[in-house]
């Protein structure tokens, strides 16, 4: 019944409310197929802190950049340079919000990571989104990453394996209000890299050690810049006794 409430509301809403894709302008969707198959997604990945794009074949952070980092990796969709992302991502975080936009970005990640053929790293292992501040929670009414968060357990959900038996989708889960931000602090696009570093260093929080103690745990932001959110979310993360901490973006800077 309540599947049936929302078909019924999704369709009245689709009526009063058509969705036109923000690239062409077709009428049905934010991103139609064309314009989505325009989109370079990466095949490669690249170390997070290296200044130049240097590929690393393992995915994980280069061996001089390990050790001074703790984040192990990074999975990055697509570059930031691409228009049509950058629109998107602008109307998901900026106002108007598009929340819906949420599906089409976190597709671009699942293809990315088919691309790489990495679908089963994600065995057993646990999304944490980046949190907002409580009072930015309250002005957006959503955090990004977690909305895209959402959308890729949906895609990566091992049910969905069922009807496509030749997919191999790992088991994963999701731990939201674990991390938490407990400083509000100035938009990090506004800061260069020392001062983006010393701007969020301290601000975040693992509220329930217990439950991330000797696990895999992949965090979920929109953009990667100079990674110096993710980095700290994995400091907090590994102190608290993660055994490893990864980072999913759907765009690089």
């Amino acid at each position: 019944m309540q599947t049936l409430l929302n078909t019924i509301r999704n369709f009245l809403i689709d009526i009063i409310f058509p969705k036109f894709c923000l690239n062409c302008g077709k009428e049905g969707s934010y991103l139609c197929q064309d314009c989505f198959s325009l989109i370079d997604i990466l095949q490669r990945q690249y170390c997070p802190f290296c200044p130049y794009p240097k590929i690393v074949f393992d995915g994980k952070t280069c061996s001089p950049c390990r050790k001074s980092k703790k984040l192990a990796g990074l999975y990055c969709a697509v570059s930031y340079d691409s228009f049509i992302v950058k629109k998107m991502i602008n109307q998901f975080k900026y106002k108007p919000y598009i929340k819906e936009l949420s599906k089409p970005l976190a597709s671009l990640i699942v293809v990315h990571l088919i691309n790489l053929n990495k679908l089963s790293n994600f065995a057993e292992s646990i999304l944490i989104p980046v949190p907002l501040h409580k009072k930015k929670l309250k002005q957006r009414g959503f955090n990004q990453a977690e909305e895209i968060e959402k959308e890729l357990l949906k895609l990566l959900n091992p049910g969905e394996a069922r009807s496509s038996p030749k997919r191999s989708i790992p088991k994963i889960s999701i731990l939201n209000n674990v991390l938490t931000k407990i400083k509000q602090t100035p938009a990090q696009v506004e800061l260069k890299k020392e001062q983006r570093e010393k701007n969020i260093k301290g601000v975040f929080v693992c509220q329930k050690p217990e439950l991330v103690k000797g696990k895999k745990i992949f965090l979920i932001d929109d953009i990667f810049t100079t990674g110096s959110t993710m980095e700290e979310c994995a400091r907090v993360l590994k102190k608290a006794g993660a055994q490893e901490v990864w980072g999913i973006a759907v765009a690089r800077g």
